[in-house]
């Protein structure tokens, strides 16, 4: 059976998307307008407290009027978003850029996977969604890890025009977004805002495992975020500017390796033992790095994605399980307003530790703090079989290589 278009679609969407080349020295470009650590992860603060803003309406927006036109509107606000950071010269205008950044994440946020969900579903393969979301996601890692060395290049000549180079992938994702078909299997709701938001909010309080998992990926979203966004600022004491694209080209690729075979590796081992050994390692790995740095330790930190694109597939897969066909984008949106509140508020705190006790410390606290989200991934997935749970329709090996 052949791909369905909005798949492949998907697949290349995912990737413009996420070619950033400025993502290396984004810390740095903002800290060097802005005049501190505080200030430039502010800029992050800016961007998660304005998904925070949009995120549930974007949610019902999806919902309520299709998940084609949703993806159109936030590769738009991404367009917007990098053309204020190329402008920058003020704090102001990364402001603004991070402002129309985090209207686009709400916009992508729920919809993307309600849309690649519905997809599946109308094309009766809605079993095979943990392996499609894993080939699609991992689109992202590669982007990142090509733009990454080519930013890192960039950057030795100028900062602001790794910025103006970042609008052009940009563009191209809105071109493709354009050619989505809205899923057949995307049922309208009612136009009742309201009612629509209290009952997908309803149906996460009520639901002991939803709301477990939702918290724990609150925390565990957050805490990672900050410190990947000033994990830059470590790496640039250890090796010069033109090679901080190469250790975040490494975390890049390892994670879409991850993405690219989580669905199978997870019906090999399941859900909860990838879930607790993925965190343990990564941040172990982190702390040594850390702890006892030189110039190996970019490469740690860039080793400690293997299970990345893993734990992320699981977990997408547990909540998609979980949540209702009628809010499924509301729900997911959701989960990410709390993900967005929590991290706007730790970016800022981060920056300013940092400010305060220094770049590495700062960080090391960071990590540590991770044992929250694990302990709460514990308790909500202990009832769950632990060993290798496989799906009624395998997904054809022809379909995967497609992708």
């Amino acid at each position: 059976m052949p791909v369905p278009r909005n798949v492949r679609l998907l697949a290349w969407f995912n990737f413009f998307t996420d070619f950033r080349p400025y993502a290396p020295i984004a810390i740095l470009y903002f800290s060097d307008v802005s005049g501190s650590y505080a200030l430039g992860m502010s800029v992050y603060s800016a961007i998660m407290l304005s998904q925070s803003l949009f995120e549930v309406p974007t949610g019902v927006f999806s919902d309520l009027i299709g998940r084609r036109r949703t993806v159109v509107c936030g590769a738009m606000a991404s367009v917007l978003s990098l053309t204020c950071y190329a402008i920058g010269g003020t704090y102001l205008a990364l402001l603004a850029g991070g402002v129309f950044e985090g209207l686009a994440r709400a916009f992508y946020s729920g919809n993307n996977d309600a849309l690649l969900h519905d997809t599946l579903k109308e094309g009766g393969r809605e079993d095979a969604f943990r392996e499609y979301l894993g080939k699609t996601a991992s689109m992202y890692q590669v982007a990142l890890a090509i733009s990454a060395l080519i930013g890192s290049l960039i950057a030795a000549i100028s900062f602001q025009l790794v910025m103006w180079v970042s609008v052009i992938p940009m563009a191209l994702s809105l071109l493709v977004s354009l050619w989505f078909v809205e899923p057949r299997a995307y049922t309208r709701t009612s136009a009742n805002v309201y009612a629509h938001l209290g009952t997908a909010i309803r149906n996460i309080v009520r639901n002991p495992k939803l709301r477990e998992i939702s918290i724990a990926t609150i925390l565990d979203y957050s805490l990672g975020e900050a410190r990947w966004y000033f994990r830059s600022t470590f790496v640039a004491t250890l090796w010069p500017v033109w090679a901080l694209g190469i250790a975040q080209m490494l975390a890049n690729a390892t994670a879409a390796v991850s993405f690219y075979f989580a669905g199978r590796i997870i019906r090999r081992f399941g859900e909860l033992r990838l879930l607790i050994s993925g965190i343990v390692f990564s941040e172990s790995l982190s702390l040594f790095a850390m702890v006892f740095p030189g110039v190996l330790s970019p490469v740690l930190l860039g080793m400690n994605s293997l299970l990345f694109g893993v734990n992320t597939v699981a977990i997408g897969s547990l909540l998609q399980r979980e949540f209702t066909d009628e809010q499924r984008a509301t729900m997911g949106s959701l989960t990410s307003f709390g993900g967005s509140i929590a991290l706007a508020i730790f970016s800022f705190l981060l920056g300013a530790l940092a400010d305060r006790i220094g770049v590495t410390e700062a960080l090391i606290v960071g990590t540590v703090l991770v044992i929250a989200p694990l302990s709460l991934y514990v308790r909500a997935l202990r009832g769950d079989r632990a060993e290798p749970v496989e799906t009624s329709k395998p997904l054809a090996e022809a379909d995967i290589r497609s992708i």
